[in-house]
């Protein structure tokens, strides 16, 4: 799986496989996840001019997964990750995390971080086998907090929900 910068004509097909990725969420009993549209092109198009999307392409150069990420408090943060299930369970997304380390890293960055439900197996299970680790409370930062309030106002705090850092 080859990883690189996502392209501008793309970003309709990213909100495509968050859209597929989120419907594994219906069965969790969690259909507004499910049913919560993606990011709006033009927000997308905000990471893709700063360098921060990514995508996991196949043989063809089709994106298959995508990553964006935001400096955020020293740190790079996750903003999303999504794989599409056809694609899911083959270590794409631990891919993409590596990938943004290694750039965050390049750049000087302390860890990596992002907010995610602490219940949901392929969420805050899976980020702790890729390497993060919960934040308490106390620890978050200026920006994490803002981040968990924005969730917040989102509505995402119906279920549990974690801040996770990766040192580098």
């Amino acid at each position: 799986m080859r990883i690189r910068p996502a392209l501008v004509d793309e970003l309709p097909l990213l909100q495509d496989i968050e859209r597929a990725a989120g419907q594994c969420f219906r069965d969790l009993g969690m259909p507004e996840i499910a049913d919560d549209e993606p990011l709006p092109v033009d927000e997308l198009a905000r990471y893709q001019r700063s360098g921060l999307a990514w995508v996991a392409v196949d043989g063809s150069d089709h994106p298959v997964a995508y990553l964006l990420a935001e400096p955020v408090d020293g740190g790079l943060h996750i903003e999303q990750v999504s794989v599409h299930p056809d694609s899911a369970r083959r270590g794409v997304g631990r891919s993409l995390l590596d990938h943004a380390a290694a750039r965050a890293a390049a750049d000087g960055r302390s860890a990596l971080t992002l907010t995610t439900f602490s219940q949901v197996p392929w969420n805050a299970p899976y980020y702790a086998r890729c390497g993060f680790q919960p934040l308490p409370e106390e620890a978050l930062t200026p920006g994490l907090r803002a981040i968990r309030r924005q969730e917040a106002a989102h509505g995402l705090d119906r279920w549990p929900r974690i801040c996770m850092r990766r040192p580098l």
